[in-house]
């Protein structure tokens, strides 16, 4: 059975269960508190920080893991993403006091004094400003990284957000984005206990399973009886994923039954344009796997 390390608590932790219940894997432990449980009774999971994930997977206790792919760059180990999961979505980006004065990453330091940069992720931070050529001195901490530059600690942060607004209370403006973030379903180079055959088999089945669920999500099913002279109209309006599907309804020559998939937020406008061109019973449902 393979073994998937999961985070163990936070909105990480809470996404990712509803999406391998979604897909099937039931998360079911024998507590809140349970270190372990079964994924539908098809994987075990183990539940562990976010930020051990990545060398839980790497030193092979664990096949696989989802965690965020700043944690994944930060620890630098030899792993592979599988899938982006679309959720934690944030950014880790370079802020400043707004009285700093510094307009780019180019005014940041200098070789006679070198800028002081207080960070959660110093090993990611310390490759951008060598990359940009900028001489920097590292200050690593635990969290609260904003909070550094009003103590004298740093200069300046980088620090992970997702709308900016914990920046700009404590009075910092954002320079530039470092990377961007989700939370990414990763193994360790080669795939989970490379040259398994049937391990490998059972990971396949796995990310087929999650990505059929991430594909459903935003999308629709929609139904309609269109009038048959007008299908030309209703192929540009209802493109799909390869065009509308046709079929034929018994003792109605003049209409035929569509179906497609359309985006959730463009179906308000769809409806409209189909009612335009003369469609009838038109019907909307939700998607719950979508398996190209």
């Amino acid at each position: 059975m393979l073994r998937i390390a999961l985070p163990n608590k936070g909105r990480l932790s809470e996404e990712t269960k509803t999406l391998f219940n979604d897909a099937g894997l039931e998360v079911r432990s024998s507590g809140e508190r349970a270190l372990t449980a079964s994924l539908g009774g098809e994987f075990e999971a183990i539940f562990v920080r976010a930020q051990d994930i990545p060398e839980f997977v790497a030193d092979g206790a664990a096949d696989a893991g989802v965690t965020g792919w700043d944690l994944v760059n930060e620890s630098q180990r030899p792993l592979t993403s599988h899938l982006d999961l679309g959720f934690g979505k944030c950014r880790l980006v370079v802020a400043a006091r707004d009285d700093a004065g510094i307009a780019s990453v180019n005014d940041i330091g200098s070789p006679e004094k070198p800028a002081r940069v207080a960070t959660v992720f110093p090993r990611i931070t310390a490759r951008f400003f060598a990359e940009r050529g900028r001489p920097v001195e590292i200050v690593p901490v635990s969290g609260a990284a904003e909070i550094a530059p009003h103590l004298g600690i740093a200069d300046i942060v980088v620090d992970l957000t997702s709308t900016g607004s914990t920046l700009r209370v404590n009075g910092l403006r954002e320079i530039e984005t470092v990377m961007l973030s989700s939370a990414h379903l990763i193994t360790a180079q080669g795939g989970p206990r490379h040259g398994d055959v049937l391990r490998g088999q059972q990971f396949e089945e796995l990310v087929t399973a999650l990505g059929s669920v991430i594909r459903a999500r935003g999308q629709r099913y929609l139904m309609a009886n269109v009038p048959r002279e007008m299908l030309g109209e209703v192929r540009a309006i209802l493109p799909g994923l390869n065009g509308p599907t046709v079929i034929d309804i018994a003792e109605n020559g003049k209409f035929v039954a569509v179906h497609a998939v359309v985006r959730a937020d463009a179906i308000y406008r769809t409806i409209g344009q189909l009612r335009a061109v003369g469609a009838e019973g038109i019907l909307v449902t939700r998607i719950e796997r979508l398996v190209p």
